[in-house]
């Protein structure tokens, strides 16, 4: 039996995606004599706007930057991934992915914030039927991508997937969030491997074992399929809800805070947790034993491409794609990016907090330094798209050295948004799906 790298390029990381995450718009109550004040958070940004103060803005200026940051990221990760082995692309591999992950839950909490200050019932179900419009209009953009793709491995579907499977707690408490986040950091990946370790891992129509799978549509044409797609989704694809809810929750506990007043406390948070993931990984692979029970499950594959056991193992300590090895338990020690491993959970929902602090301590000083990557973030979902077309466009023309090329990526991504948001506003994906999903649901 052999395997698949569904991709097409083993060298390319799997991608992430931009805050996909609901508008609500209200009016409150003015004092009399005075004009109401329209309240808006919009899908594309997570952006509360209002008419308050300039700390208030310099918030929601530093979530658009951070997510601006993994837009950037990902682009790089993915038109730069010939050169894996530099330092930038290491630093970003899989980091971007899950900034945009924990972004993601904090937009969400933002976008329910003036529902919950409302107290309005039917104000709830409403939003819990534009998220699932919009999940639903998700999973669609995720599954058309996927069918361009030729490389980057598309985040979408399991992200509309995860915006469906987390409406029962979109009006939780804070502490709910982070505790839930918490466990599930470190259960799902251990109930991940208990699982894979006993069931089979999927297959495509050939038989072919399959790694960092991504749903495609032909995959909903046939039972078989079917029962690919699912375990895609749930377990053993590039971005499995098992391993991945966690972000999603963390930057919903996130967004329930006052951002502007918890930037310092977040920064402190961050940096403990990506000390714990990253530091306690290098104890227990490094220092207590652990690597010596990986270089012994690494033995095949070093025997296979004549390779010493340390090189195989660095090669397959940087070719993870959503979920460890089950060959031993002590895969669940290291934290390789996308490995989706206790420590590599913890470790870069550490970094994506500290990321998200630094840009929110940023944007409170001197929030006009970060209008471009604002912006950048502004138009996430449809830059996102854009690169994955763009990508596919080049195919095989794209440079082995891409450096170059992925700074021409990088600077028309901030100049097009930069442009787009002042001359239009909404970007033109965030402007449909808003529209729709605000239309289909029935909201005001």
């Amino acid at each position: 039996m052999t395997t698949t790298d569904p991709a097409g390029t083993a060298g390319r990381a799997p991608l992430t995606t931009p805050g996909l995450f609901p508008a609500v718009t209200r009016t409150r109550e003015a004092p009399p004599g005075s004009r109401a004040v329209a309240s808006r958070t919009t899908w594309a940004t997570g952006r509360h706007r209002t008419g308050g103060s300039g700390a208030g803005r310099g918030r929601l200026v530093g979530v658009d930057a951070a997510r601006g940051l993994a837009v950037l990221g990902m682009i790089v990760a993915h038109v730069a991934a010939a050169d894996a082995g530099a330092g930038l692309w290491q630093l970003v591999n899989g980091r971007a992915a899950v900034l945009f992950g924990v972004l993601g839950g904090v937009s969400l909490a933002l976008s329910a914030a003036p529902v919950l200050r409302s107290g309005d019932a039917s104000g709830r179900a409403r939003l819990r039927r534009r998220v699932a419009v919009r999940a639903l209009l998700l999973i669609g953009l995720g599954l058309g991508l996927a069918a361009v793709s030729t490389g980057p491995m598309v985040i979408l579907t399991v992200y509309g997937v995860e915006f469906l499977l987390v409406l029962p707690l979109l009006f939780a408490g804070p502490r709910t969030l982070a505790v839930t986040a918490a466990v599930w950091a470190v259960a799902g990946p251990l109930l991940s491997f208990a699982l894979r370790s006993v069931l089979p891992g999927p297959t495509d129509d050939a038989g072919n074992t399959i790694i960092g799978n991504v749903v495609q549509p032909s995959d909903l044409l046939s039972v078989p399929g079917l029962v690919r797609a699912l375990d895609t989704v749930l377990l053993s694809g590039a971005y499995p809800v098992l391993t991945w809810m966690p972000f999603l929750l963390l930057g919903m506990a996130i967004g329930r805070l006052d951002l502007r007043a918890a930037a310092g406390r977040l920064l402190a948070g961050g940096l403990v947790g990506a000390t714990i993931g990253y530091g306690g990984s290098w104890l227990a692979v490094d220092v207590l034993g652990g690597r010596q029970a990986l270089l012994g499950s690494v033995a095949p594959v070093s025997d296979a491409l004549g390779l010493p056991p340390e090189a195989a193992l660095d090669l397959l300590g940087t070719a993870s794609y959503g979920t460890v090895a089950t060959t031993t338990p002590a895969w669940l020690l290291a934290a390789t990016p996308h490995s989706g491993s206790p420590f590599d959970v913890v470790g870069a929902s550490g970094v994506a907090v500290a990321v998200l602090a630094l840009c929110l301590l940023v944007a409170r000083a001197v929030p006009l330094l970060l209008g471009p990557l604002a912006a950048t973030g502004a138009l996430a979902l449809t830059l996102y798209a854009g690169h994955i077309v763009a990508l596919a466009l080049i195919g095989d023309a794209l440079p082995t050295e891409p450096w170059t090329i992925t700074a021409v990526f990088c600077i028309v991504a901030i100049l097009v948004a930069t442009g787009w948001r002042g001359l239009v506003g909404r970007g033109p994906l965030e402007g449909a799906v808003h529209a729709v999903s605000t239309r289909a649901a029935g909201a005001r």
